[in-house]
């Protein structure tokens, strides 16, 4: 009897892991082919078009009123649904209304917010949020730092695999290295405990479990951050001790902001932001910045160049100057 071919989902949640997708780029792309096939009643994307894509993405920017980004992010799922799964690459360029991207410019702290804010964490949280700020990181660089990545001999952060699949250097603060080493301590002695359990096998990416079978269990790979307790893997059910949540930061942060009487959308990712323009407020060079950043494009840097505290694009209002 002929084996009955997986179902389409799991065919593409196959191809995504094997090209190594992390597991909320895995659940978004698979949450928006199924929502594209549903919109055309369950019928066989095969038999779907260069129509039936553009009605899906008007009908999300028209009647759901999504975000340009959302609507990117469904237009990239669906087309390397095709591309991968079904093997059918779009060579056509669609016509649909496309979602307006409207230009924001970033939320940042002033330095004496960002230590009102720093002074109402505590604990590991506020260590993570040094972090962000002191190193620029984004929360889920933050979240999935290693042991082996923290570099106290060069004062620097190594950052894997970060946004665009990319590694980088940033700096580690001199004045978290007595934090971070405390926290390394509490770490490693998680980590001993799992292992005399049987338990303190790490997720490794890529392949690494099966080229070095012991790495898993070595304590350079284990997460600077673990979580309080062991859960099942989401994709293989094995028990393990995963990193701290970025929910759990977010809360924290935003609990924060409010004990700290900020009157602004504080966001982890606002603590990056104040990196870098209080980086180019202190004279450093916008290529510099660009680089710990991990920008592409220095024209995604440059956007920083106007939030520095000294107005827009740092002219002086007349009157300030009859006012002088």
């Amino acid at each position: 009897m002929a084996r009955s071919q997986p179902k389409l989902l799991d065919r593409l949640r196959y191809v995504l892991q094997r090209k190594h997708y992390a597991l909320s780029t895995e659940r978004a792309y698979v949450n928006w082919v199924r929502r594209y096939i549903l919109f055309h009643n369950k019928r066989h994307p095969a038999q779907l078009g260069q129509s039936e894509i553009e009605a899906f993405l008007t009908f999300l920017a028209v009647e759901k009123d999504v975000a340009a980004a959302t609507q990117n992010q469904a237009l990239n799922a669906i087309a390397f649904f095709y591309k991968h799964v079904l093997f059918k690459p779009l060579e056509f360029d669609l016509q649909s209304v496309r979602a307006q991207r409207p230009r924001h410019l970033p939320t940042v702290l002033s330095k004496n917010e960002i230590q009102s804010l720093l002074a109402c964490l505590t604990g590991t949280h506020q260590l993570m949020a040094q972090l962000l700020y002191g190193s620029g990181l984004r929360i889920s660089e933050c979240v999935r730092l290693r042991v082996k990545d923290v570099d106290f001999a060069q004062s620097q952060i190594v950052v894997r695999d970060g946004k665009g699949a990319k590694d980088r250097l940033t700096l580690l603060p001199d004045g978290l290295r007595p934090r971070l080493e405390d926290q390394l301590m509490r770490a490693k002695r998680i980590h001993e405990k799992d292992l005399n359990e049987g338990f303190g096998a790490v997720h490794l990416p890529f392949a690494l479990e099966r080229k070095y079978p012991h790495a898993q269990r070595a304590w350079i790979w284990q997460w600077v951050f673990p979580s309080r307790q062991l859960s099942p893997d989401p994709r293989t059910g094995e028990i393990r001790r995963h990193h701290l949540s970025r929910s759990g930061l977010r809360k924290a942060i935003r609990r924060s902001a409010g004990l700290a009487q900020i009157d602004k959308h504080v966001t982890p990712h606002t603590l990056r932001h104040s990196f870098a323009t209080h980086m180019l407020e202190n004279g450093y060079d916008i290529r510099t910045v660009q680089d710990l950043l991990g920008h592409r494009h220095v024209s995604t840097t440059m956007i920083y160049t106007h939030v520095l505290n000294r107005g827009p694009l740092a002219v002086q209002s007349p009157l300030d100057r009859e006012q002088a």
